[in-house]
């Protein structure tokens, strides 16, 4: 036999029987601790613009797209809001011209409600405080 094989093999018959010296393993040094007294007192508010008008209503729009026909979106107006044919047809007209109409508003969760009844209905909506 080889001695590298020879001495491998011892190294490991002395690793198991624990007749090695195995390395000092204690902990790391833990630092001091902070007593309380030593913590900041003043705590400063973040900068943060949180303004929401909450009396400020949310609005739905409804935008133009390359897929669905003019009278799919009238029909879904109609079918969604209630609208008549003709308030209907003069937001999809809105829409066709200027790329988007208002066709709700009111508070968040019905906004909410109305985004996603819309794109139920395949049609590009969002909404936004007015």
């Amino acid at each position: 036999m080889n001695d590298s094989f020879l001495s491998s093999t011892a190294l490991n018959d002395t690793a198991l029987n624990g007749s090695t010296k195995t390395a000092d393993m204690s902990a790391p040094a833990v630092p001091e601790l902070i007593r309380l007294a030593d913590a900041p007192v003043e705590v400063r508010d973040p900068d943060i613009d949180e303004t929401l008008d909450i009396d400020r209503p949310w609005v739905v729009l409804v935008w133009n797209d390359p897929i669905n026909l003019m009278s799919y979106v009238t029909f879904v107006l109609q079918k969604v809001f209630g609208y008549s044919r003709e308030k209907a047809e003069a937001m999809m007209l809105e829409v066709h011209h200027n790329g988007r109409s208002v066709v709700s508003n009111g508070t968040r969760e019905k906004a909410e409600l109305d985004v996603f009844r819309l794109h139920e209905h395949g049609l590009w909506a969002t909404m936004q405080q007015d």
